[in-house]
Order: structure tokens, then C-alpha cells, then sequence
């Protein structure tokens, strides 16, 4: 998993980019607040983020509070990392949006429990999305003709039941006979499709 790290101290940032690609992550770092910001808002960015509570630009505080009010970061997942390890400390990081608090100097089994933990939950979240973009639903009234079959669209023109339906949702559709069709349309003897009969005229 990409993972951004938040980090102004050099060393430290170094030190955590080559224990997470250790542990097979793709690292992404940078020295400032504003940065962070920018890389968590880019289409695409990382999901999962390593944030220093004190920063140049912007603080690990108020990235987690930005990104509990932005929709498309509502879902991520942001440990802090500070000195700053009092209880009432840890309160106000967890307060702030984020979702684990760990205290430098941090030991190296606890760190790699808690980005566990933070992967785990964005798979989740990621199938969880996935499904839900597989299950679609129409509702509400749908007007159709009971003649040919055809929906009326919004526009108030009209369309196959194929067409309305695949602009509506993901479904791909397969066409085969039914064995009701089967027997009317086709003629076993003579081995030929028989077209079907038209729609009566609409007046």
C-alpha cells in the first residue's frame, strides 16, 4: 500500500520511508504540512498517512481536522506521530480525526501492529465500496411500453430496455433465446429463426 509520510525531521523521515518499504510499502515523503495536504487531496493519493504533529505549514492537527470535513478523505487513515504522548495529548490527536496516535520514539513492532491495523481497514473500506458499486438498484416508477418493451427515457424519448438500463448502472448484458421464444420463433423442422410478429400500430 502507498503510504504518505509527514515527517520535517530528516532523519526520521528516512528512517521511517526504509522500515515501511522494509515492510513492502510504496513511500511517499515530505518535509511539510502544506505538502502533506497537497498529496492527500491529489486524485489518487495515498489512503493511509504517517503524519508529524508539529510541521512546518500545517500541522498533523489540522490535516486530520481538514480531512474529516473533505468528503473524498472522510474514509482515510491518519496516525499521528509525536513526542507528545500525555494522556490529554493523546485526547486532543484523537479528537482532531485520527484514527492511531504514536509516540516518538516509537518501537518498531508497535508501529508496524498499527499500519496493520490502517491497511486492513482501507481494504475493507475499498471492497466494501466495490460491492456497493456492483449491487445497483432502479427505483421508483419506470415507464415502459407494453408493446415493444421500450423505457421511456427522462428526456421523454424512448429506448430499449438494454440501453436505459447500462447508462443507468454497471450491468452488461448477454443475449440469448428463452425457451418460450425458442418454441415461437423457432422452427425446428425447417432449422430457421421465424421473425417475430410486429408491435400493433400505435395511433
Amino acid at each position: 500500500m502507498t503510504i504518505l509520510i509527514a515527517e520535517d525531521d530528516r532523519l526520521s523521515n528516512r528512517m521511517l520511508a526504509m522500515i515501511l518499504s522494509k515492510w513492502g510499502h510504496e513511500v511517499v515523503s515530505v518535509g511539510d504540512g502544506l505538502k502533506a495536504w497537497e498529496k492527500l487531496r491529489a486524485p489518487g493519493g495515498p489512503q493511509l498517512a504517517i503524519l508529524d504533529w508539529m510541521m512546518p505549514g500545517m500541522d498533523g492537527i489540522t490535516i486530520c481536522q481538514k480531512a474529516r470535513r473533505t468528503n473524498e478523505l472522510k474514509s482515510h487513515y491518519l496516525i499521528l506521530l509525536t513526542t507528545m504522548g500525555r494522556t490529554e495529548d493523546i485526547v486532543v490527536g484523537l479528537e482532531s480525526g485520527a484514527n492511531d496516535y504514536v509516540v516518538k520514539p516509537f518501537n518498531s513492532a508497535e508501529l508496524r501492529a498499527r499500519v496493520g491495523v490502517g491497511v486492513r481497514t482501507i481494504q475493507l473500506q475499498n471492497e466494501l465500496a466495490a460491492t456497493r458499486r456492483e449491487v445497483y438498484q432502479l427505483q421508483g416508477i419506470v415507464p415502459i411500453c407494453a408493446y415493444c418493451k421500450k423505457i421511456r427515457a427522462d428526456k421523454g424519448y424512448w429506448q430499449q430496455v438494454e440501453t436505459y438500463v447500462s447508462q443507468r448502472s454497471e450491468a452488461k448484458f448477454s443475449h440469448g433465446i428463452c425457451p418460450e421464444c425458442t418454441e415461437k420463433y423457432w422452427n425446428m423442422d425447417e432449422e430457421q429463426v421465424k421473425p417475430p410478429q410486429a408491435p400493433p400500430a400505435q395511433s
